[in-house]
């Protein structure tokens, strides 16, 4: 699987409220059309997890391998 990529997934989330669990960026993905690879890309990340910003949500993606 290619390096996840901040920069992709934050265009699918547009317009996101902050704080937001992995729960809602997955589905506020869906509703702006991401495709398989950014999805899995969120699907990645620890469910239970809550992202303060936009940043803070980068840096986890970053993270992921």
């Amino acid at each position: 699987m290619a390096k996840a990529n901040p920069i992709s997934v934050q265009k699918y989330l547009k317009g996101v409220d902050y704080p937001a669990t992995t729960e809602e960026l997955i589905q506020h993905a869906q509703e702006q059309g991401a495709d398989e690879e950014v999805l899995s890309i969120l699907e990645q990340l620890p469910e239970d997890e809550e992202f303060e910003s936009p940043t803070e949500l980068s840096e986890a993606i970053g993270e992921l391998e």
